[in-house]
């Protein structure tokens, strides 16, 4: 059972919450419900995959979810925008302002991803480095070189989960 097309059934909104910017929130008001202490997704997932939400917990869920649609109407905005319009604001300001410091950072990850990832590739780890270490940068580099991919050109997935779940927030499918 997947826990969070579950807590989708229930409380879409707030299964939505859950993934943006506002998550903490989300996942401590749910954890709260649950009678879950320092929540975290973990244990929310661990407790909804056990089957152990009660019927007073699902409608106080669903009393969440009403409380969360009737701020997305007061506050003017959707949780399943938040996400995206920060990742807009930012691209926003790199325009507006015509920073040098976007691209700048994007050029030293490029290069220093693929600097690190040629030496390697053609040639044996120094001697003396530790394998692990090693590993750790280029993971490091890796997932600097998708966040600068994903700010110049957006991401896929990004986009299509955006779809799901604005599709969702007006009740059709994507």
């Amino acid at each position: 059972m997947d826990w969070m097309n579950t807590l989708k059934n229930l409380a879409p909104t707030v299964a939505t919450a859950f993934l943006g910017p506002l998550g903490g929130v989300a996942i401590s008001a749910v954890g709260d419900l649950l009678g879950i202490t320092d929540a975290t997704k973990t244990k929310i997932a661990d407790a909804i995959q056990a089957g152990q939400m009660t019927p007073e917990q699902i409608g106080k869920l669903r009393e969440l979810e009403m409380q969360y649609q009737n701020e997305e109407k007061d506050r003017g905005f959707k949780y399943a925008e938040l996400a995206f319009k920060d990742v807009d604001s930012a691209r926003s300001m790199a325009i507006a302002t015509q920073s040098i410091t976007p691209t700048l950072l994007t050029w030293i990850v490029v290069v220093l991803c693929l600097t690190f990832e040629g030496i390697l590739m053609f040639s044996a780890t120094p001697p003396g480095a530790d394998p692990i270490i090693v590993g750790r940068i280029l993971g490091t580099l890796d997932s600097a070189l998708i966040m600068v991919l994903s700010f110049w050109f957006g991401s896929t997935s990004g986009s299509s989960r955006k779809t799901e779940l604005l599709a969702a927030s007006t009740g059709q499918k994507p």
